[in-house]
């Protein structure tokens, strides 16, 4: 019996050993997710060209041993697909050790490819970028690379428009740190314009008023992170309530004002501790078109 006590203990330590090895060794940075949604915008002409949106969140790059290289697969292919834009979601950098002004430099140099190609590039700030008084830091080297970095506002991406009509990117503060403006990031946005709103946190986005999100992005809880398979309301962050129902992917019904959909991305980097397991790496491209 103690043999078998043994031998079922060795296999479980052997086991655990193997789960952990992948989660920090293999599916943060070998694995990256790529989805592709096709979406309607009812505010965009049925004739008009189709664009496409390319979307990641959460680089963390302050965390030890971040996933930078992850980071540039994420962009190669963002640059691969020449989208329309690119929207970045928030948490650029993790702590105040190394310096923020340290991290943002290595930001600065994984993001450039994306404005040297031509892409007009969005992003706006996360609750981490705030929390370690690094704001200004972010904002300046995101901007130096040609990033527009969008507090409650919306601009028109470029060479969108048609018979027209311009598709913007709506950029929300994040909720965490009670940053969000719904009044204000939306005061700029033509009522007949088709519009994709980026933010960092979710729980945001039941602030959006009815029809005023076709699509909404988020960011923020990894997709658990460290995640039971099938299970999405189970993760290893311990998540509010209210995020466990768009922990990972589409938002279910309900959650948020008819007419709007949310999309949360399972973003790049790590919290805590740096694992992944059942929650990849993720870009999403969405092609959008006119409704019929």
């Amino acid at each position: 019996m103690k043999r078998l006590a043994l031998w079922v203990g060795s296999a479980l330590l052997a086991a655990l050993g193997l789960l952990v090895g992948y989660g920090v060794l293999v599916e943060p940075r070998l694995l990256l997710d790529k989805d592709r949604f096709t979406m309607a915008l009812p505010q965009f002409p049925a004739d008009a060209p189709g664009r496409t949106v390319a979307v990641f969140s959460d680089l963390q790059t302050g965390m030890w041993f971040s996933n930078t290289g992850m980071v540039e697969k994420a962009v190669e292919e963002v640059v691969m697909e020449r989208p329309a834009a690119a929207l970045i979601g928030g948490d650029f950098v993790y702590s105040r050790d190394p310096a923020p002004a340290e991290q943002m430099d290595l930001v600065v140099e994984l993001l450039a490819p994306l404005t040297t190609a031509g892409i007009p590039t969005f992003a706006v700030l996360g609750n981490h970028d705030y929390a370690v008084d690094a704001a200004d830091e972010v904002i300046a080297g995101l901007e130096s690379i040609g990033i527009r970095v969008l507090r409650n506002e919306a601009v028109p991406i470029p060479g969108t428009e048609s018979g027209g009509t311009e598709l913007y990117v709506v950029g929300l503060g994040p909720a965490r740190l009670d940053r969000t403006d719904v009044e204000a990031a939306l005061a700029a946005v033509p009522d007949d314009a088709p519009r994709v709103v980026l933010m960092h946190n979710p729980t945001s986005f039941p602030r959006l008023p009815a029809d005023s999100a076709p699509l909404a992005v988020a960011g923020h809880t990894h997709c658990g992170q460290v995640a039971i398979p099938f299970t999405p309301v189970w993760s290893y962050l311990e998540l509010t309530s209210e995020e466990r129902v768009v922990t990972d992917g589409w938002a279910p019904s309900g959650y948020g004002a008819s007419g709007n959909r949310l999309y949360v991305n399972c973003g790049i980097g790590f919290s805590l501790v740096p694992m992944r397991i059942a929650a990849p790496p993720q870009v999403v491209f969405f092609d959008l078109r006119g409704a019929a």
